[in-house]
């Protein structure tokens, strides 16, 4: 099965960004992993620590790829 690819906006470029929703002032789409499991414990990318299995780049203007619940197309 092919994956598909959301493009969810307003993403952090340092894509760790755990900010209560309406401390933000952009907009900014919910992780679906994390609201799949109802929780905000999975991160896209933390810096020099670790990359979400799901996470599949950044896209302009602030476009964070993903392909949660599918496999990765791009790993490896």
């Amino acid at each position: 099965m092919d994956a598909v690819i959301k493009k969810l906006s307003g993403a952090n470029m340092d894509i760790d960004l755990a900010t209560p929703a309406e401390d933000i002032a952009w907009e900014q789409a919910r992780c679906p992993w994390n609201a799949a499991e109802q929780t905000d414990a999975h991160r896209c990318a933390v810096k020099n620590v670790s990359i979400c299995p799901y996470f599949c780049g950044v896209a302009y203007l602030d476009v964070l790829l993903c392909c949660y619940p599918h496999e990765n197309p791009y790993k490896d």
